[in-house]
This record gives C-alpha cells, sequence and structure tokens, in this order.
C-alpha cells in the first residue's frame, strides 16, 4: 500500500483529510456521509475554526442563521432601536466606538462620585489646627500662615466632623470606603466571569449612585452619626468595584492586541477627566449645600448607567457582528495549534493559575509593590488635596472650599499629560520599568518643591500643583494600562488568559491597598503637620522606584546586550531573563 503524503499547501492537506473521513464514515456506517457544501467550504478555508468531528460539521445555513438570529436578539434594547430607526445595521466600527465612549463615559463617572469626599472636607472639618507647625525648617517657608480665624468660610463644620478628631474620623471613612473597594474588585472579577458584564456593570452604577446619595442626604435629614456615613461609604466601595474589571473586560473583547495598547493609552484619560468632572461639580454645589454635592454626581451616575444597560455591547459574540479583523489575522498555522481539525470534542480548558504560582510569575510582585506605594501617593491626593490647598494660606490669604475644589482639578490635568507622556516615552524606549522609575523619582523633588513653594503665590502653587500631578499619575497610569499586556506576553504564561487576569487583579488589589493606607495615615498626621504628610508621601515614591530597581537593571542589561550583539534595542519589556 503506498503511503499517503501530506504536501506543504493546506488546501491539499485538508483535502486528504476530507477524503480519509469519507473512507472513515463509510467503514463505520456503510455509507459516505453527505457533507452539506456550506461546510466543505468552511473546512478549506484558511481561517475556519473546526471544534467538531465529521459528524457534527452536518448542518445546514438555516441552523446558522437561527443562531445569527438568536444572538442579534442579545444586543442591547437601545441598539435595536437605533439599528431600526437608521434602517442598517451598525458597522463593526460603530460598535467598537460604542464601547469605548459609553465605557470611558461609565468609569469617568465612578470617580466623578469618588472624588467629591474630598471637596466636600474641608466643608465638613473646616477648623485648622495646627497649620503653622512643622518638622522642617521654617526658613523653608514663604509667606508665613495666618491666624485660621481670618480665613473666609470657616463655620461650625458638621458633627461628628468637626470634632478634635475630625480629620481621623475622616480619614477612616476614606478607608472604609477603599478596604471595600479593593476587596470587592476580586468578587467583581469573579462575578464578571458568570454574569453578562452589562447587567453587573449597570448595577454597580445605580447601587453607587443610590449610596453616594445618601451620604447627601444626611444633610438634610440632619443625620451625625459616625457610624451611618462609615457604613454607607462601605457600600458605596463595594458597588464601585464592579467598574475597573467590567469596563477592562468589555473593551477587551472589542480591541485587538495590536490596537490596544493605543487605544487603553487614550482611554485610561477617564480617570483624570472624572475626577476634574466630579471636583467641579461638588465645588460649585457648596454654595447650595454641601447635600448637593454628593446627590448630583450620584444622580449622574445613575443615569449612565441606564445608559450602559440599554446601549453596550459587551462582545462581538453576544451581538452576531462578525469582527473583520479576526479573520485576517489568524493564519491557518495558529489555528492548527489551538484548534485541532476533525476533534470530537472542545480544546481542554486553561487551568487557574493559583495566587501563590501568579505571585511568581517574573514581573508580578515588585510591579504590585509598587503600585501599592504609587496608589498611596496618588489617592492620597486624590481624598486630601483639596483639604491641604483650603488650609494652607497662598500668599498669605486662605482659598474659599470651592476655590480650593476648582483648583485642585490642575493636578488631575497634570496626570492626564503625565499618563499620556510616560505611555509614549516607554512606547519609543520599549522600557516600562526604566520610564515609570524615572517618573517615580521625579516625583519626589515635584512634591517636595509644591510643599516648600507652593504657598508663594497662586502661579507657583498651579504650575507646581501640575507638574506634580505628571509625575505622580504618569506612573501609576503606565502600571495599570501596560503591565498586563507586557506580563501577558511573557512566556512563563503561554498566552494562559485566566493567569493574565490572575495577575491583574494582583496587581491591582495590591495597589488599592496602598490606596487606603494613604488617606488613613494623612488623616492622623495632617493633625500634627502636613510637611510630615509630604514626608510620607516622598518616602512612599522614593519605595516604590527601588522596587523597580531589578526590573530596570534587567531591562537596561538586556537592551545593551541586544546592541552590543546585533545593533537594535530588544523587544521585551518585561525581560525573560528575570527570575
Amino acid at each position: 500500500m503506498e503511503t499517503m503524503r501530506f504536501t506543504g499547501d493546506l488546501s491539499e492537506n485538508l483535502e486528504i483529510l476530507f477524503n480519509l473521513c469519507q473512507v472513515i464514515s463509510f467503514l463505520d456506517f456503510g455509507r459516505a456521509v453527505e457533507w452539506s457544501p456550506s461546510w466543505r467550504v468552511h473546512l478549506f478555508h484558511p481561517c475556519s475554526r473546526i471544534r467538531h468531528s465529521p459528524i457534527g460539521l452536518m448542518g445546514s445555513a438555516g441552523e446558522e442563521s437561527e443562531q445569527r438570529r438568536k444572538m442579534q436578539n442579545q444586543r442591547p434594547a437601545g441598539v435595536r432601536f437605533l439599528e431600526r430607526i437608521r434602517g442598517t445595521k451598525f458597522t463593526f466600527t460603530t460598535y467598537q466606538a460604542i464601547v469605548l465612549v459609553l465605557t470611558f463615559l461609565a468609569y469617568a463617572s465612578y470617580h466623578a462620585a469618588r472624588k467629591t469626599t474630598s471637596i466636600v472636607k474641608s466643608v465638613l472639618d473646616p477648623k485648622t489646627t495646627q497649620l503653622g507647625f512643622s518638622h522642617w525648617p521654617r526658613l523653608y517657608f514663604h509667606g508665613g500662615v495666618q491666624g485660621a480665624d481670618h480665613r473666609p468660610g470657616l463655620k461650625n463644620g458638621w458633627a461628628p466632623f468637626d470634632a478634635s478628631d475630625g480629620a481621623a474620623l475622616l480619614g477612616q471613612i476614606d478607608v472604609a470606603f477603599l478596604a471595600s473597594y479593593s476587596a470587592g474588585m476580586y468578587f467583581a472579577g469573579h462575578l464578571g466571569d458568570r454574569f453578562d458584564l452589562r447587567i453587573l456593570l449597570t448595577l454597580g452604577m445605580i447601587g453607587t449612585g443610590i449610596f453616594t446619595s445618601l451620604f447627601g442626604a444626611a444633610y438634610w435629614l440632619n443625620i451625625h452619626s459616625f457610624y451611618y456615613f462609615l457604613l454607607v461609604q462601605m457600600f458605596a466601595g463595594l458597588f464601585q468595584s464592579t467598574g475597573w474589571p467590567s469596563v477592562v473586560a468589555v473593551v477587551g473583547n472589542w480591541f485587538g492586541k495590536k490596537k490596544r495598547g493605543l487605544i487603553m493609552g487614550i482611554w485610561n484619560a477617564h480617570t483624570s477627566i472624572g475626577n476634574i468632572t466630579g471636583s467641579l461639580i461638588a465645588a460649585a454645589m457648596l454654595k447650595y449645600g454641601w447635600g448637593y454635592s454628593f446627590v448630583v454626581p450620584g444622580t449622574i451616575i445613575a443615569f449612565v448607567g441606564l445608559m450602559v444597560l440599554f446601549f453596550l455591547p459587551v462582545s462581538p459574540d453576544k451581538t452576531g457582528i462578525e469582527n473583520d479583523e479576526t479573520g485576517l489575522a489568524k493564519s491557518a498555522e495558529n489555528i492548527c495549534i489551538r484548534e485541532p481539525l476533525l476533534e470530537g470534542h472542545s480544546e481542554e480548558k486553561e487551568r487557574a493559575v493559583g495566587f501563590l504560582e501568579a505571585w511568581r510569575i517574573p514581573g508580578v510582585a515588585p510591579f504590585a509593590l509598587c503600585l501599592f506605594f504609587s496608589k498611596l501617593v496618588a489617592y492620597t491626593f486624590l481624598y486630601w488635596l483639596p483639604f491641604y490647598i483650603s488650609h494652607t494660606a497662598i500668599n498669605g490669604r486662605y482659598l474659599s472650599d470651592s476655590t480650593a475644589g476648582t483648583l485642585s482639578t490642575l493636578f488631575d490635568v497634570g496626570g492626564v499629560a503625565g499618563g499620556i507622556l510616560a505611555g509614549h516615552i516607554s512606547d519609543r524606549l520599549d522600557a516600562r520599568a526604566t520610564t515609570a522609575a524615572s517618573f517615580i523619582y521625579c516625583a519626589i523633588p515635584a512634591l517636595f518643591f509644591y510643599r516648600i513653594y507652593g504657598s508663594i503665590s497662586l502661579w507657583w502653587n498651579i504650575t507646581l500643583m501640575f507638574v506634580a500631578g505628571v509625575f505622580v499619575n504618569g506612573p501609576y497610569a503606565l502600571i495599570t494600562t501596560a503591565v498586563s499586556a507586557d506580563l501577558g506576553t511573557h512566556s512563563s504564561l503561554n498566552g494562559n488568559s485566566r493567569a493574565l487576569a490572575t495577575v491583574t487583579a494582583i496587581i491591582d488589589g495590591t495597589g488599592s491597598v496602598g490606596a487606603a493606607i494613604g488617606p488613613l495615615l494623612t488623616g492622623y498626621i495632617s493633625t500634627r503637620s502636613w510637611s510630615a504628610v509630604f514626608t510620607m508621601l516622598m518616602v512612599a515614591a522614593l519605595v516604590a522606584g527601588l522596587l523597580l530597581t531589578r526590573l530596570v537593571v534587567a531591562e537596561l542589561s538586556a537592551k545593551i546586550e541586544s546592541r552590543s550583539q546585533t545593533g537594535r534595542p530588544s523587544g521585551s519589556s518585561v525581560p525573560e531573563t528575570l527570575v
């Protein structure tokens, strides 16, 4: 019997396999299986994705159409309504635009609702305690601090935050929110894999709106119980934890790896845009009563949540629309590796990586711990910067609460510029760790100069605040957007998406713990000295930079070695030699 040889041509090899299947089916069933023309074409298409045995390949075009109709019925009601008015269905690019806009608005509204507490702090606790004391030499300070009695806007405050321990109580409110947020993020990611992301995101946004408004409702209900505010913030944190894993998963479903880095780098500006919007809204509402500063952002996020419910398409699979990019991007070789031809069972499920095993993946521990200290600094500014500005004399004068809240948005403007700049530099240099560490080290003198010279004049304060925002939020944004992609290409992961999800949860969860600790410590330390708070922030930034030292050395060593051998830089952002 002559040996059957396979050629290098894919179509000829598939033709041989097709003939073999016909012979096998005749031997098993006494007759040749009738293959439909559509399945025969599907089999020989170079980008086909076959998951079934020859018997399972018998089908009709009518069954495929019925399945497609079912998927199209899963499209959001608002999308179906717009398509009916338009008369034609949206293209794949239009769906991508809808996803980008809605997820951007969704997470921006999360941060807008989250920012309100920092604006209202100076109203709840208007006193100035030991503002003139510092463990740094007084000769460094220009424009001495005048008495708090002359500061405009000082009122009685709101019990229980108007007592001597008011700043500490506000710090406990912050840590309650952030602790429940960081713990809830792990559960939110788990639920997101099992439930409709659109429903989960909607429930999270509406729940956030309800509990944000309940915090402000204490203004009209005359509630002064500390435990009321504590519980409301804890539930708000749990609902807020649904935001990040949901929006990232939805965006990842619609954008391939080739465009994901650039798109998500720009898309990540939603954090700073949300902070700016929340600050402006909360500051503008203070003249009507601090309760409105919570109710208005809470109403906005609930409204955006309804938009998500009616218009957000979760994935192409659930909308029945084909992605034109996938057919061209996948080669026959990848298909044969990932989805073997003519098998009667689906491919083996990816094994979930354990918690401790994920920590041992090169790069996870240093980036996670670095994000811990980076978020500690960033979130301390997020929750305490308006309070600090309103309690610090600038050119011998104190600013009103609303003005301080508006002025604090310039830190977030610097954060937008820093995130884009850090991403651009890291792309050009192909050095994530080196870029992040450089920005973190630059943040140390930026923080020092802002504390020392920010009180000279309003323009000095604005300039130094903007610079601090660039270097504080730049590496924070870079790590949260680029690390997942870098670790996803690491050889130890072998393309395991479930490992990537675990790694992302570890890094973000660890960073959120630092985000909870920073504002808590600030609540206690600020009662003694704001200079001590800035010292804490500079030490945290130093530690964050040192934690990336090993990655930076390995990254630079790989580039030097690559240049000496090939004359061109290495293409790995996370060096494979780092173990």
